[in-house]
């Protein structure tokens, strides 16, 4: 729910949707969230002083209070 959630939220954003892909690795109670972007994207996924990964961040907090599982995300380049 989680990853397809972060994956068609990067696709709105993204110059490049096709090369978005999200990777979910599990460890006990947390969860890193990995989301590949094309080069050109990672600065607006990112945002301006990481403002728009924080509102991705703020948004996935919400499923920990119903889940249970801490969530760790990252952007990287493909």
């Amino acid at each position: 729910m989680v990853a397809d959630f972060i994956a068609h939220f990067a696709k709105l954003i993204a110059t490049y949707p096709e090369d978005i892909r999200v990777d979910i690795e599990r460890n006990g109670e947390v969860s890193e969230i990995t989301l590949f972007a094309n080069q050109a994207d990672v600065g607006k996924l990112i945002g301006k002083e990481g403002k728009m990964i924080g509102a991705i961040k703020t948004v996935i907090s919400g499923c920990k209070a119903k889940d249970g599982i801490s969530y760790r995300i990252n952007v990287e380049a493909v």
